[in-house]
């Protein structure tokens, strides 16, 4: 069954609950504007100019964390961005909050309280219950439609993302509608090769095994290509402490059975870049095992994997090459991209790799699409079900 669109409804005086991901960094306190906010801002400004009634929900943190506080600074940047005043809503689904709905006004725009203040947001239960629960059947009353627009929270079984679209007419905003139609494209493409790097080789695990049974390359960087060189037998020296530590050795077992099935299909680091008296030194893999941390692959690698990405019909790029906040070890990920954002298609995901693109001034518009989303994104290109999208097909 397709799903629905904006432009598949009349917003006029309808009033809208619209679900955001506007969770951003808190620091000292203070929240700092976020890509996600922005590009949710879209959304919620057609919304507006349409003469929707339009009332915003979205979380911040996790409880007992730093950055779990209430959504009052995201009222105020959603003002600053949109040009529209943003009213917060220091309540959820209590009498103030349903006042402020019914009071709304045709292209008046409110955001409740921070959804995980509410036990019913977070409660381990199926979609079913979620959209029995006291937050989902007291807002839902209020509203004529529900709107997803957040892409990067579908893998959740949360209330306000599975439970509205169960008693609400719903619809997908353009964030989302954008992405699932950037992933379309990429899936098609049958010979197109993935970039994976960052820290945590466990989160890649799944969507190796799915898009391995196609016609796919695989160039591994940063710890994964590190680890799939442990698998391979090759003895990395001082660094294999950190990825021990860091847990990454947990996914051995699961990449010597890639190699083993997959081996011509999966690319592995030649050279290494490491720090020696304050300087970027390259060392080749024959010069392993090194008593430094590899912080880059070198400049053989580089070569190596531009000149597959440059022949390539689509590239999916996830995760950077190495500690790209320092100068030195920039330069993998400046090239990778680099040669990304020439690629017929390009896809690029993940907050390292998009606040990496700030760092070496790189527009995003040279990209055919840029992602915001992690867990969800890795989790729809390995195959998985999302609970948040499947509940949006009805």
């Amino acid at each position: 069954m397709k799903l629905k669109t904006l432009d598949d409804v009349n917003l006029k005086d309808k009033r809208v609950l619209v679900r955001v991901d506007i969770n951003n960094p808190v620091e000292k306190g203070k929240v700092q504007i976020s890509p996600r906010l922005i590009e949710h801002a879209k959304t919620i400004k057609e919304l507006s100019r349409k003469k929707a009634k339009v009332c915003i929900i979205a979380h911040q943190g996790r409880p007992g964390r730093d950055d779990f506080i209430d959504l009052n600074q995201h009222a105020k940047l959603l003002t600053k961005v949109l040009k529209i005043k943003v009213k917060y809503i220091d309540d959820l689904y209590g009498n103030k909050a349903i006042t402020e709905i019914n009071r709304l006004n045709s292209g008046e725009i409110i955001l409740l309280k921070n959804l995980r203040t509410c036990k019913d947001e977070l409660a381990k239960v199926s979609p079913a219950i979620h959209a029995k629960s006291k937050l989902v059947t007291t807002l839902s009353k209020h509203f004529d439609i529900f709107v997803q627009d957040a892409f990067s929270i579908l893998h959740r079984n949360q209330a306000s993302i599975v439970g509205f679209p169960k008693v609400l007419p719903s619809y997908i905003g353009r964030i989302l509608e954008e992405e699932l139609i950037a992933l379309t494209i990429l899936k098609k493409v049958k010979n197109a090769v993935y970039v994976l790097g960052g820290a945590k080789p466990s989160d890649h695990i799944d969507l190796l095994k799915h898009v391995l049974k196609g016609r796919v390359r695989v160039l591994t960087t940063g710890v994964l290509g590190e680890a799939f060189l442990i698998a391979k037998g090759v003895d990395i020296g001082k660094k294999k402490k950190y990825l021990k530590d860091l847990g990454a050795l947990a996914v051995i077992p699961d990449l010597k059975s890639l190699l083993k099935k997959h081996a011509n299909k999966i690319e592995t680091p030649v050279d290494f870049a490491i720090r020696k008296k304050g300087k970027r030194i390259e060392i080749n893999l024959n010069d392993l095992p090194s008593n430094e941390y590899m912080f880059d692959i070198g400049k053989k690698t580089i070569n190596n994997y531009k000149k597959i990405i440059e022949n390539s019909r689509a590239v999916f790029m996830k995760g950077t090459p190495g500690k790209y906040l320092e100068k030195e070890f920039l330069l993998g990920t400046k090239e990778l991209l680099k040669a990304t954002s020439k690629a017929k298609f390009s896809f690029i995901g993940g907050g390292d790799t998009t606040t990496a693109l700030e760092i070496i001034k790189l527009n995003k518009k040279s990209f055919s699409y840029c992602s915001l989303s992690g867990g969800a994104l890795l989790n729809y290109l390995a195959g998985n079900k999302l609970p948040g999208l499947e509940v949006l097909y009805k």
